[in-house]
C-alpha cells in the first residue's frame, strides 16, 4: 500500500502552493477561497538513507530515487478542497472535504502563519493563527460527534445483554480504520464506563476527540514563515503551554518552491530538505539578492520546512518505518537494493513478505537479516531501514 497525506486547512493559505512544491506538479494556484474543488492526487517523497553504501553498492531503485545517499520513498499526497467553519454542517464544500479527507492516513494543516487571511480565506491584518488550529481540530471532533452519536444510538436500540457498545461503536466508525479493541481501549483511557448513559455531552465530544487524534493524526505545517509576522507568531504559539502537544514544523513554502525551480534551470545545487544550496550559474543581482534571502531561512530553519512536514506526518506521526528489500548473497536478479517500502511500526518479518505480495506472504518461510546474517522468524518486528530478504516457498 502506498500511505496518503492529505493536505487541509481553509482556503487561500498556500495549500495548493505546498502541494506544487512537494510533487512538481501544476494545480491552480489563486489568493482566493476554494482555487481547489477537486482534490488533486500527486507523489511526493519522504527520505530515509539509503542502504547500499554500507554493502558497498549503488541503489537501483524501481520506484522512487536516491541522492547523495539519501533514498526518496514515494507516497501519495492529496489536496483537498479548502474548509471553512461549519464544514461539519455541510457549509461551503464541507461535505466533499469530509469526505475526501477521510481517504487519508495522516494529516497536514497548512496554516498561514503571517496572519494575512481570515477564518473564510479572505485578506486581512493580525489574525490569529491559533484560531485556525483550533478551528479545524473543532470541526473535525464535531464531524466524529455525529456520528460517534449514532453509533451510540443504535447501541441503545438494540441494546441487549449480548450488545458489546465497543462493537457497535466501532462498526459505526469503522470508514475511519478504527476497530472494537482501540474503540474499548481509548473509552476505558478516558476513564469512562462502556455504558453511554453514564456519559454526558462532554464525555461524547472528549470521545470524538479521541478517537480523532488517534485516527487521524495532524501536523502543523506553520506556512510564510520568511515574513516577520510569521515568525513573530510562531515564536509566540509554540512558547504558549496550550500549544505544547501540538506538532508544528516552521515551513517556507514559496522558498521550497523557488528552490526546485531555480535547481530544474540548473542555477543552483539543492536537493529537497537540504538546509542549505550553492548557486552554480551567473546570475543577476537581484536574483542572488532573492536567492541569499532564501539562504538565511533554510539555515536558520534547517530547511524550507516542506519536506520535514511530510516527514513528520509519516515517520512521527504514523511511526512507520522503511524496510529495504535484500539479497543476504548479494546475487541480485534486478539491480541491488530495488525496493524499500514504508510499513507499521509494529511489522513483522512476515508483515513484510505480505506487503511485498500476497504470495509471497503465504509462501514465507523466514527472513534473512543481510547486515548479520541472522535467520528471522514470522514473529520478529523489523527496525527502521532494516534489509531484508524473505524466503519463501512462492
Amino acid at each position: 500500500m502506498s500511505y496518503k497525506i492529505g493536505l487541509v486547512g481553509k482556503p487561500s493559505v498556500g495549500k495548493s502552493s505546498f502541494f506544487n512544491a512537494a510533487t512538481m506538479n501544476d494545480v491552480p494556484e489563486g489568493a482566493y477561497p476554494f482555487t481547489t474543488i477537486d482534490p488533486a492526487v500527486g507523489e511526493a517523497y519522504v527520505r530515509t538513507s539509503c542502504a547500499a553504501p554500507e554493502f558497498d553498492s549503488e541503489c537501483s531503485p524501481n520506484l522512487g530515487y536516491c541522492e547523495d545517499g539519501e533514498r526518496f520513498v514515494p507516497t501519495q499526497l492529496v489536496d483537498v478542497a479548502g474548509l471553512i467553519p461549519g464544514a461539519h454542517e455541510g457549509k461551503g464544500l464541507g461535505n466533499q472535504f469530509l469526505t475526501d479527507l477521510n481517504e487519508a492516513d495522516v494529516l497536514v494543516h497548512i496554516v498561514d502563519f503571517s496572519g494575512k487571511t481570515d477564518a473564510e480565506g479572505e485578506p486581512t491584518e493580525g489574525h490569529d493563527p491559533r484560531e485556525d488550529i483550533d478551528f479545524l481540530e473543532e470541526e473535525l471532533d464535531q464531524w466524529y460527534l455525529g456520528i460517534l452519536r449514532k453509533g451510540i444510538e443504535r447501541f441503545e436500540t438494540a441494546h441487549t445483554t449480548e450488545t458489546e457498545l465497543e462493537v457497535e461503536l466501532a462498526e459505526q466508525m469503522s470508514a475511519f480504520g478504527t476497530n472494537k479493541d482501540e474503540i474499548k481501549q481509548i473509552i476505558l483511557g478516558l476513564g469512562l464506563d462502556l455504558d453511554p448513559e453514564t456519559w454526558d455531552d462532554a464525555d461524547e465530544l472528549d470521545l470524538a476527540r479521541a478517537i480523532r487524534e488517534r485516527t487521524k493524526p495532524m501536523v502543523v505545517a506553520a506556512n510564510k514563515l520568511d515574513t516577520p509576522e510569521g515568525q513573530a507568531n510562531y515564536a509566540e504559539i509554540t512558547d504558549d503551554p496550550e500549544y505544547e502537544d501540538v506538532t508544528i514544523v516552521p515551513c517556507s513554502v514559496h522558498a521550497e518552491k523557488a528552490l526546485k525551480n531555480a535547481a530544474e534551470q540548473g542555477v543552483v545545487d539543492y536537493t529537497a530538505g537540504d538546509s542549505d544550496f550553492d548557486i552554480v550559474a551567473d546570475i543577476s543581482e537581484e536574483q542572488e539578492e532573492g536567492l541569499e534571502q532564501i539562504r538565511e531561512f533554510v539555515t536558520e530553519f534547517d530547511g524550507t520546512g516542506v519536506q520535514d512536514a511530510l516527514e513528520t506526518a509519516l515517520f512521527e506521526e504514523l511511526g512507520l518505518k522503511a524496510i529495504f528489500t535484500g539479497d543476504a548473497s548479494l546475487n541480485w536478479t534486478q539491480g541491488p537494493f530495488p525496493d524499500v517500502f514504508l510499513l507499521p511500526e509494529d511489522a513483522t518479518a512476515e508483515d513484510f513478505a505480505y506487503h511485498i505480495h500476497s504470495d509471497i506472504g503465504e509462501g514465507f518461510l523466514h527472513g534473512i537479516d543481510c547486515r548479520s546474517k541472522r535467520q528471522l522468524g514470522k514473529d520478529t518486528v523489523l527496525d527502521h531501514n532494516d534489509v531484508v530478504e524473505v524466503v519463501t516457498t512462492n
